[in-house]
């Protein structure tokens, strides 16, 4: 008798809650008929018009079932950095620098797209779009590859590639299969997963993993309270002046001054 699917998931909890948030939120999506420009990461959404919540709606969403099949089965193989004991890998860890390689792998993107755009004039990358869990996907390949070279990695229950060359024969393979992937966000994530698996980004621990989950949790509230298409009356904060008491110490616009005896308009600078 094969082994039940239950014991599999105790054993990979992270990843399974992972694949279960991705699909859920694939699902609404796909209700709500969203598309890539309503959840994406651009250059021109993010950087110009400022909506940083796109970092983190960018990574759980998927618009292509192909694609999203693909990131959820290698995702799935991948669940054996939770279960395994060696090289300090395990649950926590797999927590950790999941994290990691999701802001860093989406401040990466956004780091080349400005290169492209400014250095090498290519405008096209302003509105180029990416979203998908692939850079996690990825990032854990290229961990894997470079702390357990002789695992294999397999896909679709149908192939499997050995976890050295895994990064690059996916980001081939999905280039091909699905060519509306993001070549960029798949290289980022290769890219970050180098630099944790060689120890280059280290000293992740549990309490500052939680600390960065709080703040990119408030950042991603008050940037989508403030660039969102959602109301958010949770966070309104409430003026501690009450109307009916005189106001101290402000200027009118209408009130001589006593230094000049004419009256004067106050202004103020936008603050970005």
């Amino acid at each position: 008798m094969g082994r039940l699917l239950v014991y599999d998931i105790l054993e990979k909890p992270a990843s399974s809650c992972a694949i279960l948030v991705c699909s859920a939120i694939w699902l609404l999506i796909q209700r709500k008929s969203v598309g890539y420009s309503d959840v994406g990461l651009s250059y021109e959404t993010v950087v110009t018009q400022g909506q940083h919540w796109r970092l983190i709606t960018s990574a759980f969403s998927h618009i292509s079932f192909l694609h999203l099949i693909f990131n959820m089965s290698a995702l799935w193989s991948l669940g054996i950095v939770e279960s395994s004991k060696s090289y300090n890998l395990g649950t926590s860890y797999y927590l950790q620098y999941s994290l990691v390689l999701l802001l860093l792998s989406g401040l990466l993107i956004l780091g080349m797209y400005h290169v492209l755009i400014t250095r090498f004039k290519l405008e096209l990358f302003r509105r180029v779009t990416a979203v998908g869990y692939s850079c996690v996907v990825f990032g854990w390949m290229t961990i894997l590859a470079v702390k357990q070279p002789s695992l294999k990695l397999n896909m679709f229950g149908l192939l499997s590639l050995p976890i050295s060359f895994a990064p690059f024969e996916s980001l081939i393979f999905t280039s091909i299969l699905v060519p509306q992937a993001s070549f960029l966000g798949h290289l980022a994530g290769i890219i970050v997963g180098y630099l944790i698996g060689w120890g280059v980004v280290q000293g992740m621990t549990s309490y500052w993993a939680i600390v960065l989950s709080i703040w990119a949790a408030v950042g991603f509230l008050l940037s989508l309270k403030k660039t969102g298409p959602f109301e958010l009356p949770f966070l309104e904060i409430e003026s501690v002046l009450d109307p009916d008491m005189p106001s101290v110490g402000a200027v009118s616009s209408n009130t001589p001054t006593p230094w000049t005896g004419a009256s004067r308009t106050l202004q103020g600078s936008n603050m970005v």
